[in-house]
């Protein structure tokens, strides 16, 4: 016995709706704040010759942070940053932050500059470092 063709109507698809331009979906697992830190950046490069290299970060969440280098950096480089804290968050004193991470990804060098973008994901440990006085 074959069955009958049905002639119950099915649902029509859904069409999908265009989200506005200026609206960005975001997914990350953290949101990332556009905070313009100045950093120090301090690493080995793949020949194993050490640098240091002050920059400003992009934006910044507690999982990682991204911003622009010179130094020639490659996925897997090990970091440390150097940020000088906000005196707002620090009750006006001068204090400094050191967070170790590794480089997850890589932007192509700006054409301009030549500074490549740089994503590092953050270790778990840090150390907060107070500025030491001027004598």
């Amino acid at each position: 016995m074959t069955k009958a063709p049905s002639t119950a109507r099915r649902p029509a698809a859904k069409k999908a709706r265009k989200l506005p331009a200026e609206l960005k979906i975001n997914r990350r697992r953290e949101w990332r704040l556009e905070l313009p830190l100045v950093a120090e950046i301090e690493g080995k490069l793949p020949e194993g010759r050490t640098f240091k290299e002050e920059t400003q970060l992009e934006n910044i969440s507690s999982t990682g942070a991204y911003f622009c280098l010179d130094s020639g950096v490659v996925v897997g480089s090990k970091l440390n940053l150097v940020l000088e804290l906000p005196k707002e968050l620090t009750e006006g004193r001068r204090m400094k932050m050191r967070l170790g991470g590794i480089t997850v990804r890589l932007e192509k060098p700006d054409k301009k500059t030549k500074k490549q973008g740089v994503a590092v994901r953050f270790s778990k440990d840090f150390r907060v470092i107070p500025e030491k006085k001027k004598k």
